[in-house]
């Protein structure tokens, strides 16, 4: 991933939906089961990349399998909710396994999320020397000028 030269912000239209979701494994023992568990998150997420009319805009990772975070950009709650309760979606046995994983007497795994909604243009994003990433990836770069240089400017665009 080439970096973009200079400062960059991000831009998306309307309301979004911030969430983030991570997870570690506290026990060896259960670490292939987990694992395993973890890297279904993968195919969830080509999943929601091969429809984005299940709206999901985006997604970062960040850290390592088995102890890392996946920031996702979601059209709205509605969207997020509707995928995670879908029985023909991936997620649903992915998540009925973790439970039984993750259950009060297993407690070798632990996974936790939050969810933000964010209201059109109540965010701010500055990028400098990356790629594009985060909410770049979820609507558009654009370069800092004059106009967007601090972080004020950028919230009351």
């Amino acid at each position: 991933m080439d970096p973009q030269q200079g400062r960059w912000t991000a831009e998306l239209d309307g309301d979004f939906v911030v969430f983030l979701i991570g997870a570690v494994v506290h026990d060896p023992a259960v670490a292939t089961e987990a694992s395993g568990l973890l890297m279904a998150m993968t195919e969830m997420l080509d999943e929601l990349e091969d429809d984005p009319d299940k709206g999901l805009l985006g997604y970062t990772r960040h850290g390592e399998p088995g102890a890392g975070v996946i920031v996702q950009y979601w059209r709205s709650f509605d969207a997020l909710e509707g995928y995670a309760r879908n029985p023909g979606a991936r997620h649903a046995p992915v998540w009925r396994a973790w439970n039984r994983l993750a259950s009060d007497d297993r407690r070798g795994a632990g996974i936790w999320h939050e969810t933000f909604k964010v209201a059109a243009g109540n965010y701010e994003a500055i990028y400098q020397n990356m790629p594009v990433i985060g909410l770049q990836r979820a609507g558009r770069p654009l370069t800092v000028t004059e106009a967007r240089d601090s972080a004020s400017a950028r919230m009351r665009s």
